[in-house]
């Protein structure tokens, strides 16, 4: 029996190798994450969806080594927070630092005309972003003033207020509207 506790705690490598293993492929995702773009955090393709799942299982035995102890495993998954809560609460005093480390905001659309440049600079396709604008309620891109691609990956769509004549147009509509129920009203009252 006491070589089932053995096996569940007793650590197969240094605990100072447990700590370092983390924290070198934290910085590795974080650096290979900055350098294929803030695409991959926004829209995820098949492909992309398939890289990142298979991502943690391929860079596990590079976490935790040789080892499968409980002990290990909290070691490493403990590194893992306490890394990222260091770099955040870093960062966060360091804004400079940040922007480099996520990027800036890249603007897809402006003032309704879609930036192709921009697209491919963030290897995004067109029919990607009109999937993220159907995700946010807009019918089309016709539809949308301004989009910004976030350095978090979130795109965020600022929609196209109508023209003075495209709402006046719409308020003679809406009265004719009215005026049609009305009428229709009247006539169900009258005698056939």
């Amino acid at each position: 029996m006491n070589f089932v506790w053995h096996d569940m705690f007793d650590l197969g490598i240094p605990w100072m190798e447990k700590i370092l293993r983390p924290m070198i492929v934290y910085l590795f995702l974080v650096v290979a994450i900055r350098i294929a773009g803030k695409r991959e955090l926004a829209q995820l393709n098949p492909f992309d969806l398939v890289v990142l799942l298979t991502l943690s299982n391929t860079v596990q035995n590079a976490i935790i080594g040789n080892d499968n102890s409980v002990t290990g495993g909290l070691i490493g998954a403990a590194t893992l927070f306490v890394v990222n809560y260091l770099v955040v609460r870093f960062l966060f005093a360091h804004e400079k630092l940040d922007r480099l480390v996520e990027g800036d905001a890249d603007v897809l659309i402006e003032k309704g005309v879609v930036r192709t440049e921009r697209l491919k600079k963030e290897l995004m396709t067109r029919t990607e972003l009109e999937s993220a604008a159907h995700r946010q309620g807009f019918a089309g891109l016709d539809e949308i003033e301004r989009a910004v691609l976030e350095p978090g990956g979130t795109i965020s769509f600022v929609a196209r207020k109508p023209t003075e004549d495209a709402s006046r147009h719409q308020a003679v509509l809406d009265r004719f509207d009215a005026l049609a129920r009305e009428i229709a009203e009247l006539r169900g009252r009258l005698p056939h």
